[in-house]
């Protein structure tokens, strides 16, 4: 029997920074009518299921079809900090304790790799997505600086990365605030405009032979005499393979792919155009996180913007409430900026599995899964895609060094009570570790 879907293409797109300066005009072939035949069809136009497509369609796979439910880059992957660095959700510590040295550091080099590999299509396929090469900060909110040390050591031991160390005179030189005290920086990342990537990314898979059918939900998957046959609205797909790319917005096509992760919102706000008063608060066009759990993240936008993201709730807000309460995170770091106009904020949904690690491989008889990012999603999904590509055009077997975490129960509703409660634990050891410091 078939799983039915309760997917619906009636959301309107997020009124966001990025899909405000972008045209309407659609990509692909409009929705899908009547019936088609593909060797493969991924199910999701966000990163990983555009980079999944374009893996495939580059090894020269034919009939490779693509169901968006919306428009391309319509999740997470549209929405995001546009933030192009290394690594997973799991702490590099975490992911060595429970591997080994040998597997943490392949996994995490593919990530690494996968930075090379955004950096490379930008230019191949001439994306024009806002690229700035200026690094990433990691800032520490604390006084004491053994964490930036004892990640510093990890990297370079044991993942052969090395990061940069800033001391506070420096750092305060380049991120105008008293709030800050050491840092790290990351000279091998960049950050971009994400939703213009994925759209390119997409663009250029059409181009090798792609079809696309935007506003298109797949609301059933049924295995039928050696096939899968997917059906929309409109259409029907029948496929040989197919590809399931949902993320946070969940299809509803299979029970134990949906159970497995948590649909997580992040809320992000972009200020009016700052113009000289962006180099007031920034001597760098580097992107900053700072060390707590509950860390903010921002950058500085080639039209003098700044972007500010934070905080992670299993519900989604207003754009009135994100500002308001982004606003007051804002001015907590830079309170020269009281006054500023913001001129978009929006939050989204991201997945997450209780293993905080993403969820790639084949999960039936010619059924894929790349899924649970965990809001550190822009390389790893396109590792992902590169996996799931190379498995389904070539036999590659380098999916099954994520073994280990599989479609782990979430343990929704309950799931969402302890993520939630688990954020609110973390941001209060957080605050009792800043008001020690600063009384001490």
């Amino acid at each position: 029997m078939p799983i039915r879907s309760q997917a619906t293409n009636a959301t309107p797109a997020p009124d966001t920074y990025y899909r405000a300066g972008l045209t309407t005009a659609g990509l692909g072939q409009g929705a899908l009518v009547g019936r088609t035949q593909a060797r493969v069809c991924v199910i999701g136009g966000g990163f990983a299921g555009v980079n999944t497509a374009l893996g495939l369609v580059e090894r020269g796979v034919e009939d490779v079809v693509l169901l968006e439910a919306h428009e391309i880059g319509f999740g997470a992957s549209g929405r995001n900090g546009g933030f192009v660095f290394g690594g997973f959700s799991r702490d590099e510590q975490a992911l060595l304790n429970q591997l080994g040295t040998a597997r943490a550091r392949t996994l995490y080099a593919g990530t690494t790799q996968a930075v090379e590999s955004i950096r490379q299509r930008i230019d191949r396929h001439a994306i024009d997505c806002d690229r700035t090469e200026a690094g990433v900060i990691w800032a520490n909110w604390f006084r004491d600086p053994e964490v930036l040390r004892s990640r510093k050591r990890l990297l370079s031991k044991h993942y052969g990365v090395d990061w940069q160390w800033l001391a506070q005179a420096q750092l305060r030189e380049q991120v105008r605030s008293e709030r800050y005290h050491d840092g790290l920086f990351e000279p091998k990342a960049f950050h971009f405009h994400p939703l213009k990537y994925a759209r390119g990314i997409a663009t250029a898979a059409c181009a090798l032979g792609l079809t696309i059918h935007e506003h298109s939900p797949a609301v059933s998957l049924q295995r039928d005499r050696g096939v899968w046959r997917i059906t929309t609205p409109t259409g029907e797909v029948e496929a040989e393979t197919v590809v399931l790319a949902c993320g946070g917005y969940l299809a509803g096509l299979r029970r134990p792919v949906d159970a497995a992760v948590l649909p997580i919102a992040t809320y992000v706000m972009v200020t009016e155009p700052l113009g000289a008063r962006i180099d007031e608060i920034m001597q760098t066009r580097a992107a900053v996180y700072d060390t707590r759990f509950a860390f903010d993240y921002y950058r500085p936008l080639p039209d003098t913007r700044l972007l500010w993201g934070g905080r992670i709730s299993v519900l989604q807000r207003s754009p009135e409430s994100v500002e308001r309460l982004l606003y007051r995170d804002m001015l907590k770091v830079f309170p020269q900026l009281r006054g500023v106009h913001i001129e978009h904020a929006w939050s989204g949904l991201m997945s997450y599995a209780r293993h905080q690690m993403p969820q790639i491989g084949r999960i039936d008889d010619e059924l894929w899964l790349a899924q649970a990012f965990g809001g550190h999603g822009v390389a790893p999904t396109t590792y992902a895609g590169d996996l799931v590509a190379s498995a389904i055009a070539e036999g590659d077997e380098r999916w099954r060094e994520f073994a280990d975490y599989g479609l782990v129960s979430a343990l929704k509703p309950a799931g969402f009570v302890g993520a939630q409660l688990s954020y609110w634990w973390a941001g209060l050891k957080d605050a009792c570790k800043d008001l020690a410091e600063r009384q001490g």
